[in-house]
C-alpha cells in the first residue's frame, strides 16, 4: 500500500531507500501507541497500576512459571526497576512468587485467578482495537503487520522474540 504523506509516497517494496527522517511513520507509530496503551491505561488506573505493571502481568500470565530473570531479559530492564512493580502485584495478589523446583533460590512467577482475568481484560481491550484496524484492511494485513513489527526488532533479538511470542508447537499466522 502506497500512501502519501508530507508530500512523500512511501511503502512500495523496492523502493529506493531514503536517508530523510520517515517522520510519518514516526509520528504514526506514537499515536498508534498512544492510543493502543491508553485503552489500557485506563483500566489499570481502576487499580492505581501503570503500564509497567500491565508488562508484567501480561508476560507472567502468558508464561507462567517464567523466572525473574527471565522476565528482566524480556522487559530489557533492571531488577531495581522491577521490585517497586512486582512487589505490589504480590501483595495485592494479582502474582504469586513460588520457589523452584530444582533451585529453591529461584522465584518462580505465576499469575493468581485475580492476575489472569486482568491480564485477559486488557489484552481484551487491546485486541478490539487491533481487530477494528485489520477490518479496515486488505486481507493479509495481519500477515503484513506481523512481518513489519518483526522487521523492526533489532536483527540479532528477533529470533528470540518470535520465540517469546509463539511457542514452539505454534506458528505465526
Amino acid at each position: 500500500m502506497e500512501v502519501a504523506l508530507n508530500g512523500k509516497a512511501r511503502g512500495g517494496q523496492g523502493e529506493a531507500h531514503d536517508t530523510a527522517p520517515m517522520f510519518d511513520l514516526i509520528e504514526l507509530f506514537f499515536f498508534a501507541y498512544r492510543d493502543f496503551v491508553g485503552d489500557a491505561d485506563r483500566l489499570l488506573e481502576s487499580f492505581r497500576f501503570g503500564r509497567a505493571h500491565h508488562r508484567v502481568l501480561h508476560f507472567v500470565s502468558r508464561r507462567p512459571g517464567m523466572t525473574i530473570a527471565e522476565l528482566l531479559d524480556i522487559l530489557k530492564i533492571t531488577k531495581q526497576s522491577l521490585n517497586r512493580v512486582l512487589k505490589e502485584l504480590l501483595d495485592q495478589q494479582f502474582v504469586e512468587a513460588r520457589p523452584g523446583v530444582a533451585d529453591r533460590r529461584q522465584r518462580l512467577l505465576f499469575p493468581t485467578p485475580k492476575g489472569r482475568k486482568l491480564a485477559l481484560d486488557l489484552a481484551e481491550l487491546q485486541s478490539e482495537r487491533f481487530a477494528r484496524a485489520l477490518a479496515a484492511l486488505p486481507g493479509r494485513a495481519r500477515e503484513d503487520a506481523i512481518a513489519f513489527l518483526l522487521a523492526t526488532i533489532d536483527p540479532a533479538e528477533r529470533d528470540k522474540v518470535a520465540a517469546t511470542v509463539w511457542r514452539p508447537a505454534q506458528a505465526p499466522p
